[in-house]
């Protein structure tokens, strides 16, 4: 496996452990608010002895009648089972909202919005008195403060299709190269930027992408470097397969045009493209990573496999246009890179790919 592929899978495997995390957090969050239900009632009860305790100290110092105290302690019974009562639904509630919305505790702040955060402890009393049985009220947000309006957003991209080149003098029809078995695929990373204030018309998409260009000759024929000149030679033995391969490494940057939907609430903003139409259009610039050959053949009865990184006079820049349009993250992709495929070379080619790209939030 080579380098650039171990990069490319390892970016992958990145945000599938980043989701993984994310979930085995929610269950975690989850989980502790459902130990907090047991404490619950321990806690009042061991309120209500104190306060019990306290009114009868009162009434065996005659500060308070024996008919007074009675009440006092029904009153304080009353209070105690109606905060268990109310606690109970507290936790219930933030567990159904929790679940529901894979542990978005904005979803709180959102339906109530005087109450700021909701605060599971262990059952003291802090000294701000911010904390009274475990549960704490407060206006400020510990951590990571929600953004109100968040103007940038990121995407693991995926894309993969036809493979082919563009030579001077020659249509596409008479490339000395499989239509069908010349393939690309790219994977990175996007982020998108909206560029007005107040609409997401408009947005900037940047990133940095891993691209596999491959090219599959035709009529048995395989390349040759010849000095500064990389040219097409026929096999002397049958070719079962002829490839070459070159891997780029580009910072793509992007136009994109499209509708989206604008979500408000009393602490955010957001805009949303699910199933909303857009077109990209922009371009890409970076470098080749490195060109490979593979051909496997039979000679003699036997089976041979040869695998070549030899450079192949490949340019060493890469630079071109693409473009995609599609709804939410299932678009159609097409690239063309205007620096040709080989330096140097009599005739110029340049890499011309088309496919399905998936941006995957």
């Amino acid at each position: 496996m080579t380098t650039v592929v171990k990069v490319a899978l390892g970016i992958l495997l990145f945000f599938l452990a980043q989701s993984l995390s994310a979930q085995t957090a929610v269950q975690q969050k989850i989980d502790s608010l459902r130990q907090q239900k047991e404490l619950v009632t321990l806690q009042e009860k061991e309120a209500l002895k104190k306060e019990v305790e306290a009114i009868v100290t009162r009434q065996k110092n005659g500060e308070i009648s024996l008919e007074e105290a009675r009440e006092l302690k029904q009153e304080a019974a009353k209070k105690r089972a109606l905060n268990i009562e109310n606690k109970l639904a507290i936790l219930d509630n933030t567990i159904a909202l929790m679940d529901r919305n894979n542990g978005d505790g904005n979803i709180v702040q959102d339906t109530v919005p005087y109450l700021a955060k909701i605060e599971i402890g262990f059952g003291h009393k802090d000294t701000d008195n911010s904390r009274v049985f475990g549960i704490k009220y407060s206006n400020k947000k510990e951590g990571r403060s929600v953004v109100y309006d968040r103007r940038t957003y990121s995407d693991l991209v995926l894309a993969f299709g036809l493979n082919n080149a563009i030579i001077d003098g020659q249509s596409l029809g008479d490339s000395p190269y499989e239509l069908g078995g010349s393939r690309f695929f790219e994977i990175g990373v996007t982020w998108r930027t909206r560029v007005f204030e107040n609409s997401n018309f408009l947005r900037f998409a940047y990133g940095l992408s891993f691209q596999f260009n491959g090219l599959n000759p035709k009529d048995n024929q395989y390349f040759v470097t010849n000095g500064s000149e990389t040219t097409l030679e026929t096999f002397d033995v049958d070719l079962s397969k002829s490839k070459l391969r070159m891997d780029n490494l580009v910072i793509p940057l992007y136009l994109e045009f499209g509708p989206s939907k604008m979500t408000k609430t009393e602490s955010k903003i957001r805009y949303s493209l699910r199933n909303q139409f857009r077109i990209g259009i922009g371009g890409y610039g970076g470098f080749n990573l490195g060109t490979r050959q593979k051909l496997k053949y039979e000679r003699n009865g036997e089976r041979a496999k040869d695998k070549l990184k030899r450079g192949f006079n490949s340019s060493d820049l890469v630079y071109g246009l693409a473009a995609y349009v599609g709804v939410d993250g299932v678009l159609l992709y097409t690239k063309y890179d205007l620096n040709p495929i080989f330096k140097d070379a009599t005739i110029n080619q340049r890499n011309i790919s088309f496919g399905l790209r998936f941006d995957l939030d």
